[in-house]
């Protein structure tokens, strides 16, 4: 168990009673001797196929244990005579799969040990293995941020091992995805004194955006796709947006103007063809 979720863990049980029984970390040895090999598989393959699941679980762990406890009562539906925690107004927007990881786990313990892990404890344990699984204390300085310049895009990628064209080829990976609107509202809001908006950005791109950004400081989870053409589609058409003015990123829209790796640009990358990280220049296979 991480120190950081031990302390978590603590601070949610502090208004136990001392008189209640106490946690004990091999409280299932004997009666669910499988019960960590069972969760990490059913935990790593979830996390694997919905990388979102770390941080739904974490939150519905925590909206479960702010109310009365970690007792898993999140999890109970509604009935005819009453209205379950999980509709309550606050928790209408947690996430479906910290519900799915429970509900798989729980099926694949009761083939197992039937009867015996409480989902109480699938939920605390789950979160447990995915914070250690995740390790945000490891993402801080080794992901590149979008505010970099292109001189600490370079040394960043050149520190991994990567060249120049080699970076712009990874950037392309940038063609599946969103971002949230908290990254790029310094492009379509009080860009400077001189224009509220980065004149390199489509006109048009800037009205829809700001559309969908509109509310982004009350609603941190506002978001639009980095490819607005073929969002779901890993193609080539992130190059042809940055070059058209539609680059939802500033990290993303340098590589264009930027002297040291606008000489990658040289020629016109095709809009379908998919680009390969084994070719030096990303439009070329």
């Amino acid at each position: 168990m991480s120190f950081s979720f031990f302390v978590l863990l603590l601070l949610f049980l502090s208004g136990v009673s001392s008189s209640e029984p106490k946690l004990n970390a091999n409280y299932y040895y004997k009666s669910c001797s499988n019960l960590e090999r069972i969760m990490q598989d059913v935990v790593t393959t979830k996390q694997i196929n919905s990388p979102t699941t770390a941080a739904s679980t974490l939150r519905l762990f925590v909206h479960d244990c702010m109310v009365d406890g970690c007792d898993a009562s999140v999890l109970i539906n509604s009935n005819a005579f009453n209205t379950a925690e999980c509709d309550a107004d606050i928790n209408l927007s947690l996430p479906d799969d910290a519900f799915d990881l429970v509900i798989r786990t729980k099926t694949s313990l009761e083939l197992n040990c039937p009867d015996v892990v409480s989902c109480a404890d699938i939920l605390a344990m789950a979160t447990c293995d995915l914070i250690t699984m995740v390790d945000a204390s490891r993402v801080e300085g080794n992901l590149p941020r979008v505010n970099m310049t292109i001189d600490q895009s370079i040394t960043f990628f050149a520190a991994k091992g990567f060249n120049i064209q080699e970076m712009v080829a990874l950037y392309g990976g940038h063609t599946i995805g969103f971002s949230h609107c908290n990254e790029f509202s310094n492009r379509i809001f009080n860009f400077s004194s001189a224009s509220d908006v980065d004149p390199a950005l489509n006109p048009k791109f800037v009205a829809a955006l700001k559309k969908v950004c509109a509310n982004f400081q009350m609603d941190k989870g506002m978001s639009a796709f980095n490819d607005v053409m073929t969002p779901n589609k890993f193609d080539n058409m992130y190059y042809q947006n940055l070059l058209r003015g539609l680059g939802l990123l500033r990290s993303d829209h340098v590589l264009v103007t930027d002297p040291i790796t606008k000489p990658s640009w040289s020629c016109t990358p095709p809009t379908t063809r998919p680009f390969s990280l084994t070719s030096h220049v990303p439009w070329r296979s």
